[in-house]
């Protein structure tokens, strides 16, 4: 028998966090849901709100937290390129004060915590595919740092707490992840070039299309994420969490322009500043100590992604329930590549 838990989530009410609490939900737990909705919105947990175990509080993570809870999904953070260079020193704050007020909460109430970290601390990687002992090649004063550090310091902080305070945390390592609920306007690669291809509008690459990614179903990092919840407190991490299939970012923009018959075209522009030409997970550690592999391909998950985003464009014509901002994609700099 599953033991009934509160779970807090910080930043649950954005693309993976409404995901996680979804699936808390479903395994009876109770769960509160925090986020400043910075990037989150309402809008992804909506058909949530009615569930007597499931409780929303609007709170910036960068202040303390007073609450009992037994676990912590601290996913609190903007994690794509347009949202967190949008406030850059926030975002610092974010992942740095953020994990501090998390893993202070942690401490005080002996909750067990899962800190959310990102193949970005792998910067522009040049050892290939990225193992967990790999240190990274970041450039700390880029435009893309308060991120990169931002998550490096969360990881360095995490544990210290370990050692020091003997808190039970852990940390993954999220690789490219997409499904339903994204943003339509974050900046990363596959719900751009979707609601590019739906609204007939150019599909934008930035460089060649040489470089290359690996896409995480949304689902499968979820169940990734349970998994590490559950281990003990031997395992902390870091772990890798991902799908090790690699794509070009040409491929899969011709990959949506098929399956969503668009006739859109492919323009190509400069590649952004510290853009990783590579990005690729070795999930050794995720296969031998959680018993995780992905499982669901790209294809199929994109067949999901892009039925969400045809009835999100579909809801936003005339509908008070979506901005015009979730639809304009010229009005943002997609540097599309980024993830």
């Amino acid at each position: 028998m599953i033991m009934r838990k509160r779970i807090l989530v910080p930043g649950g009410a954005g693309f993976i966090g409404s995901h996680l609490c979804e699936r808390l939900l479903e395994a009876d737990h109770d769960v509160l849901c925090v986020d400043n909705f910075f990037t989150g919105t309402r809008r992804n947990i909506s058909h949530l709100l009615d569930n007597k175990n499931f409780e929303l509080l609007r709170h910036d993570v960068t202040f303390p937290l007073y609450v009992e809870v037994d676990e912590i999904f601290n996913l609190a953070c903007p994690a794509s390129p347009i949202h967190y260079q949008r406030d850059p020193v926030q975002t610092t704050k974010t992942s740095v004060i953020g994990a501090i007020n998390m893993l202070g909460l942690a401490k005080r109430v002996k909750a067990k915590l899962l800190q959310a970290s990102t193949s970005e601390v792998y910067g522009d990687p040049i050892v290939h595919p990225q193992p967990e002992e790999y240190w990274g090649n970041v450039n700390p004063i880029g435009i893309r740092s308060c991120y990169d550090e931002g998550k490096r310091c969360a990881e360095t902080l995490v544990f210290d707490y370990v050692r020091q305070h003997k808190v039970a945390a852990k940390v993954v390592r999220i690789f490219n992840t997409y499904g339903p609920r994204m943003h339509p306007n974050d900046g990363r690669v596959v719900s751009n070039f979707i609601v590019q291809a739906l609204l007939g509008k150019d599909i934008t690459i930035y460089g060649d299309g040489a470089q290359t990614r690996s896409f995480c179903f949304v689902d499968d990092l979820v169940e990734a994420l349970l998994r590490m919840m559950a281990t003990g407190r031997q395992t902390t991490g870091p772990i890798n969490i991902g799908n090790p299939t690699e794509f070009t970012i040409r491929d899969l923009a011709e990959l949506i322009l098929e399956m969503t018959g668009s006739k859109s075209k492919l323009v190509f522009r400069p590649l952004p500043s510290d853009d990783p030409k590579q990005r690729q997970p070795d999930i050794s550690k995720a296969t031998e100590e959680l018993s995780w592999r992905p499982t669901i391909a790209l294809r199929d998950g994109l067949i999901k992604t892009i039925e969400y985003f045809t009835d999100l464009l579909m809801l936003g014509k005339g509908s008070p329930h979506l901005s015009q901002d979730d639809l304009v994609i010229d009005r943002v700099a997609t540097k599309v590549n980024d993830f």
